[in-house]
């Protein structure tokens, strides 16, 4: 059995381990795809505090050496489901059963894709879906916008102040977002509006240089930021915590779950910001609070 399983080994699930490990707790990180999460996809990361350029694939892979020079395990496997034994928790995968006393879960949120042809290839190529990540890329260029909530409305502003021109593409008429920022968006000079408009394939070949839309028309472009939502992998947790609306674990900044033993950190949880730098500190945060209640039943 060990003192702690954690579910998801990206940012947030990999801070947990260390500073689980660091605590002398004995831990397992179950992952079902690959080590480091989104962040991997990031070709440049310089929004993170002390290191002034990485890769994210670079900066998953110093952390995962990081926890593996402190002796965390790492399983890949899919977590199906937990079961509660008093202060046993049974973390039930694909092709075997563990036993902690405590659970992390920080399997993150998977950013909805288009669904086009070629997405995968080209992210990191010119198609992104973080504005705040790789906005600064796309300085003094073209850049474009899809979606019609509060986050691709924001992405739009945001990237009006770095990028020479910024188009806005949703499928409907009307903008799910709030009517202060649809506001704003139309007194920018350099956002256009394109709507109803849906996007049916990329250009270019290795590299993003436009999009067709499906009235044919094209548009030249650097860089295309999708947001068209979020989808956390929490479904199967849902016995253990309270999931929101939209499928977020409710926590406080505690990560605290509403079981004993159980904690949840990073995208997965319900907050306001969601970034690498958040991520962390919910995985700290997470694998103090349940070293705290490992301690309690000593």
């Amino acid at each position: 059995m060990y003192d702690i399983i954690i579910v998801g080994a990206g940012p947030a699930g990999m801070t947990a381990a260390l500073y689980a490990k660091r605590a002398g707790k004995s831990v397992l990180l179950i992952e079902k795809e690959m080590i480091g999460g989104q962040i991997t996809y990031s070709p440049c990361v310089e929004n993170y505090p002390f290191v002034k350029k990485i890769s994210g694939m670079e900066l998953a892979d110093n952390l995962f050496e990081q926890i593996n020079e402190l002796g965390a395990e790492i399983e890949f496997d899919k977590v199906n489901s937990i079961e509660i034994n008093g202060n046993v928790k049974k973390v039930i995968c694909d092709s075997v059963e563990f036993e902690a006393k405590a659970v992390i879960i920080s399997g993150g949120a998977k950013h909805k894709k288009l669904g086009l042809d070629r997405e995968d290839d080209l992210i990191g190529s010119g198609v992104s879906y973080c504005a705040v990540c790789d906005g600064a890329f796309f300085k003094d260029k073209n850049a474009a916008v899809v979606g019609g909530g509060n986050t691709a409305l924001q992405d739009a502003l945001y990237l009006s102040d770095i990028c020479k021109k910024v188009y806005l593409i949703h499928r409907r008429d009307a903008f799910r977002g709030d009517i202060d920022l649809v506001n704003k968006i139309r007194e920018r000079e350099n956002i256009e509006i394109v709507t109803p408009a849906k996007i049916v394939a990329f250009l270019g070949d290795k590299q993003l240089s436009g999009v067709e839309l499906d009235s044919g028309r094209r548009i030249l472009l650097d860089g295309l930021f999708v947001a068209v939502g979020q989808a956390p992998e929490n479904e199967q947790f849902r016995d253990v915590m309270e999931l929101d609306e939209g499928g977020y674990a409710a926590s406080g900044e505690d990560c605290r779950t509403k079981t004993e033993g159980v904690f949840v950190a990073g995208d997965c949880r319900q907050k306001n910001v969601r970034q690498l730098a958040t991520a962390v500190a919910d995985g700290a945060s997470a694998a103090t609070h349940a070293c705290e209640y490992l301690d309690s039943l000593e």
